[in-house]
């Protein structure tokens, strides 16, 4: 199965919202990003996403039925207890995926409408550790339907 896995280092930066505005004299409007960050944050996923390729062998613009898998490390805070280790705060996984997800477009696959299946994951880093993403993007078959199991499952462990 052709997959290409890397890590990105830094701070995740989800996507904002979008605003529209119409410049006086102009007949399209402006869309700009409330997310200052999105654009530093994309370019460091191409550019890790870049490096990866440089190392494999014969890689191609992946086309058909993609899966992505991601892992957010983002910094824990210092006056966080120990014994909480979900994040359950901003920025939203959603969007973290998001920027992600777009950031690849043209680099790893040619349209990010070819991502048909994530696994995703948002978490503190360890207190040695530096933010970071994790990240594996693969060709898939789809699935049929979804399996819960209960007992849990590690986030990158191999597909058969």
């Amino acid at each position: 199965m052709t997959s290409l896995a890397f890590t990105v280092y830094g701070v995740a930066s989800g996507m904002g919202s979008k605003r529209a505005f119409m410049p006086a004299g102009c007949k399209t409007p402006i869309i700009t990003d409330t997310n200052k960050n999105l654009r530093s944050w994309q370019a460091l996923v191409a550019e890790a996403a870049s490096r990866a390729i440089l190392d494999a062998p014969h890689w191609q613009l992946l086309e058909g039925p993609v899966r992505l898998t991601v892992a957010f490390y983002l910094p824990r805070p210092k006056s966080l207890a120990k014994r909480i280790s979900a994040h359950t705060k901003k920025p939203d996984c959603s969007k973290l995926i998001r920027s992600t997800e777009d950031a690849l477009s043209g680099v790893v696959y040619r349209d990010d409408a070819q991502v048909v299946e994530i696994v995703a994951g948002k978490f503190y880093a360890a207190p040695t550790a530096s933010p970071h993403v994790d990240v594996r993007v693969e060709l898939t078959n789809g699935v049929d339907r979804v399996v819960v199991s209960a007992a849990p499952q590690p986030l990158f462990a191999e597909v058969s």
